[in-house]
Formats: structure tokens, C-alpha cells, sequence
């Protein structure tokens, strides 16, 4: 057998059993994290959530300050502690949420590319393969579910586009519950809201638009607020004294060359960046496209070379597919904006705030990024074999 057909024949059997062979592939990498970390792992952030939880399940109470941004985490695991699963049971329970949101992820890209399968294999594939987002199913931290709950937010948008109520439901559902897995999670439900104002602009009716935009300016005082909320359990103007790109870390850090002009005592959280960013604009500048640089380029100075070399070759050409695949005018808008914006949110957060050393703030957002690249691609079924053009047209079928 010659190599084009022999290549020919495995990618036809690959692209026939591709759901199995994907399923096949998520449980061979849950357990080789497994594996890998003796179990459930425990690193950094997991004792304060594990202790949050265990006051849940025990006293069934709830902490304030910026502990209480987490609060979904902390049930969810406190629901295997009250179980008496500990551990494992909390490990075993995000890989089960994780493998349904997998299987939606793929469904939502599936019907984005009308129907075609090669979009949303080479998506799931991506996201089950990609090291470092299904590790997270393993660590007792808050990741692994804001991972699922993101792709479960996305299936759920996409399913919208059919207008029946309980998807509407659903989809309100997700986003609430990405809201509050993590301080962050504001980031998906503001890219719906994004996606649902430019369809809204882009009917021939614009007085939904006008409407928006008035409830919108009526509603600012209450958004300032809000943001300032958001903000007043980080200490940004430290962060930005000391130059850090990355959290906690003088590695590539930017260093003034003049005193700062820093903002005065009572200003409040928001203000205080608008304040630095106006007075020190060299400086600001210089902090931004550092940040972006660190959480976009993947050369982190802690990863190893394989790792870096892994994300020049494979991530910095998503980035430019997914690109392209933005502006696929042939995917529905409202999806396209939505992908998108979870991405471009969570970079524009990293610029006003702070990288961590890790792949925490990236890994969630990178199934935006494959399944955008993946839509661009496309790829094609494979073409029939002649005994079944054969068998086609003596049935009348061509």
C-alpha cells in the first residue's frame, strides 16, 4: 500500500472514530495527572479553600472580604466533604463536570460550523491535549471548575441562537455560576453582555440599541461601584511600585527611572489606577505590554524549554487562526464576539492588574482561542473511497 493511500485510510478511520478515540484520550490524561500528582494535589491557594469548605460543611458558614469571591468553589468542594469523599471526591468531581463540559464544548463548535464535525474535533482535541488545562482537574484549587464552567457558558450561548426559553434559563444559569466560581468570572458573563450589545446595534431596529445604551448610562454610578468593589482587595499601587509582571516575582520586572507620582491617600480603588496610569504614563505603559507580553508569550521564565518551545509552536499560531477565525462571516456573529471577548477580557484584566507565574489566568481562557483557530481551519471529512462513489451512483445518488 503506498503512503498517500495508507495516510488516506488512517485519517478516515480517525475521522470515523474520532468521538471514541477522544473520549479515549481525556480518561488516559485524567489518570496520568493522577498519576503524576499521587492523587489529588494540593498546592498554594488549597488550604485556604479546603478550610473555607470545611466551615460550610460543618457550621454552614460563609466568610466576607475577598474569600467570599470564591464562594462557589468552596460549596462544591464542601458537598464531598459533607459526603465524606474528601479528596478524591472533590478531584473525581471536577473530572466528571470537566469531561460533560468537554462534550458540550464540542457540541457548541459543532453546530457553529453548521452541522461539520472537524471544527469541533480539532477544538476538544486541543483542550484535552493542551498540557495545562486538564492538570487543573487534579489540584484542589479553583481552576479546574471555572475551566468547565467557562466551556459550559459557551455551550450554553451557542445554544441560544434556537430562542427557546429554557436555553435562555441555561444560559443564565452558567453565567451566574462562572461568576461566582472566581473573582474573575465576571469576564464571561461581560462577554455575553458585549456579544449580546453588538447584536443588539446591528438590527435594523435600533431601538433595543438606544435603550441598552441609555440603561447603560443610567446604570454607570452602580458599574463604578461595582468595579471598585472589584478592586478594593488587591493592592495594585504595590504591585505597580515594584514594577512586577509577574505576581510576588523581581523576575522582568520594570523599573522607573523616576519618582512615581503616586495617588493621594482616600482615593478610591478604580481611581487610583486612572490616577497612576494619567501621571505615569511612561511607566504605566511600560507595565502594560510587559503583562501582556508575560501572559501571551508563554516564555515564562519558570518554564522549562520544552514548555516554551511547545508554545511558540503551537499557541502563537492560534493566536493568529484565531484571529481569522473572528471574522468567519460564515459563524454565527453573536459566538464570534463572545469567544473573543472572554479572551480579550481576560488579557485587558492581566494588563490592569498582575500575571501569576503560572498558567492560572490563561489556561481557562485557551479553549476560546482553539475553538476560534479550529473554525478557521475547518477541516474537510474525508472524500469518499471509489467503491462508495460507485456504490453511490449506481444507487442514483450523484
Amino acid at each position: 500500500m503506498q503512503w498517500p493511500t495508507l495516510l488516506r485510510t488512517f485519517y478516515r478511520w480517525l475521522w470515523l472514530h474520532h468521538p471514541r478515540l477522544l473520549m479515549a484520550l481525556w480518561v488516559l490524561v485524567q489518570l496520568w495527572f493522577l498519576r503524576r500528582y499521587h492523587g489529588p494535589h494540593f498546592a498554594n491557594d488549597s488550604a485556604r479553600y479546603l478550610e473555607y469548605a470545611t466551615n460550610i460543611a460543618e457550621h454552614g458558614t460563609f466568610e466576607r472580604g475577598h474569600n467570599l469571591r470564591y464562594v462557589l468553589y468552596p460549596l462544591f468542594e464542601s458537598l464531598w466533604l459533607w459526603l465524606g469523599a474528601g479528596w478524591w471526591g472533590i478531584v473525581l468531581g471536577q473530572m466528571v463536570v470537566a469531561g460533560l463540559a468537554a462534550r458540550a464544548f464540542y457540541g457548541a463548535i459543532r453546530q457553529l460550523d453548521d452541522g461539520r464535525r472537524g471544527a469541533a474535533a480539532l477544538a476538544t482535541f486541543a483542550i484535552i491535549a493542551w498540557p495545562d488545562i486538564q492538570l487543573f482537574n487534579a489540584f484542589l484549587l479553583t481552576e479546574s471548575l471555572f475551566i468547565s464552567l467557562t466551556l459550559l457558558s459557551i455551550a450554553a450561548f451557542v445554544q441560544v441562537r434556537l430562542g427557546r426559553p429554557r436555553d435562555w434559563l441555561l444560559l443564565m444559569l452558567a453565567l451566574l455560576a462562572v461568576l461566582l466560581v472566581r473573582p474573575n468570572g465576571f469576564l464571561v458573563p461581560l462577554a455575553a453582555a458585549l456579544a449580546g450589545l453588538d447584536a443588539l446595534r446591528r438590527r435594523p431596529d435600533r431601538r433595543a440599541w438606544r435603550a441598552a445604551l441609555l440603561l447603560l448610562v443610567l446604570a454607570s454610578p452602580l458599574l463604578w461601584q461595582a468595579l471598585n468593589h472589584q478592586l478594593e482587595t488587591y493592592y495594585l499601587m504595590d504591585t505597580y511600585q515594584r514594577g512586577e509582571l509577574i505576581f510576588r516575582s523581581p523576575l522582568w520586572a520594570v523599573h522607573q527611572a523616576a519618582p512615581l507620582d503616586m495617588p493621594p491617600p482616600g482615593t478610591g480603588p478604580a481611581a487610583r489606577v486612572l490616577y497612576f496610569a494619567a501621571h505615569n504614563p511612561g511607566y504605566f505603559g511600560q507595565l502594560v505590554l510587559g503583562k501582556l507580553f508575560v501572559f501571551l508569550s508563554y516564555l515564562k521564565p519558570h518554564y522549562s524549554l520544552a514548555h516554551r518551545i511547545l508554545g511558540v509552536v503551537i499557541l502563537w499560531p492560534s493566536y493568529w487562526l484565531a484571529a481569522r477565525g473572528a471574522g468567519l462571516r460564515r459563524v454565527w456573529r453573536p459566538a464570534r464576539v463572545f469567544l473573543a471577548g472572554v479572551f480579550l477580557l481576560q488579557a485587558a484584566i492581566i494588563s490592569f492588574t498582575v500575571d501569576d507565574w503560572d498558567v492560572r489566568f490563561l489556561a481557562p481562557v485557551l479553549p476560546a482561542v482553539f475553538g476560534l483557530a479550529a473554525l478557521w481551519l475547518n477541516l474537510p471529512p474525508p472524500a469518499p473511497s471509489p467503491a462508495e462513489r460507485g456504490s453511490r451512483t449506481v444507487l442514483g445518488r450523484e
